[in-house]
């Protein structure tokens, strides 16, 4: 499926997404969450989830996501039994979603934190949050208030940052101060706005 007016938003773990996904919000774009649609998926298909992994993970009837991150982030394996189950259903939303955003003919963005892990969609561009290596450990340790060799292990379980910029179609830099991101973001902005002149978005 060929989505014309979706711009895919993606980068890697702390490196700022998620705020210049609230940027975009802000600034009138649709966003169309990967991450949400995937925890409405995953307590969508609870019991089989717990099939895969046994009743540890669950807690009250309910998923524990720390855990489960934890084991999935262990071993590659177990990664690729839940992306087995799970991957179809979430592709499938956003699939449904796009298809209503695309009748607009406006351009809306798809927030999808692995998108050149396997998520891939044929959308007009990628678009890469880009913080150095460093900097992205450094923020990791503090927002999950994780040891560095946990953050280096979740960094490690997707591609290489350096990497995602090379393939991005187009780079929003997240090195320095939260203006310098506004900024940024801007830029992206204004050239989607041009290149949308005639549509009110």
């Amino acid at each position: 499926m060929v989505f014309k007016h979706a711009f895919v938003l993606t980068g890697s773990i702390a490196s700022g997404k998620s705020t210049v996904s609230r940027l975009l919000e802000l600034d009138n774009f649709k966003i169309i969450d990967a991450d949400l649609v995937a925890r409405e998926q995953l307590k969508l298909h609870t019991k089989e989830v717990i099939e895969l992994f046994g009743n540890e993970i669950c807690e009250n009837g309910i998923i524990n996501r720390k855990m489960l991150a934890k084991i999935i982030f262990n071993s590659k394996t177990q990664k690729e039994k839940l992306n087995f189950l799970l991957h179809p259903f979430i592709r499938e939303e956003i699939t449904k979603k796009a298809n209503v955003l695309e009748r607009l003919a406006k351009p809306y963005i798809i927030d999808i934190p692995l998108f050149f892990e396997g998520g891939k969609y044929d959308c007009q561009m990628s678009v890469v949050v880009y913080s150095p290596y460093e900097l992205q450990l450094k923020r990791l340790m503090r927002r999950d208030e994780i040891t560095k060799n946990d953050a280096q292990k979740k960094i490690a379980s997707q591609i290489d940052i350096e990497q995602k910029k090379k393939m991005a179609d187009w780079v929003i830099d997240n090195s320095s101060s939260l203006k310098h991101l506004e900024n940024e973001t801007k830029k992206f902005i204004n050239f989607v706005r041009e290149k949308y002149a005639n549509i009110k978005i």
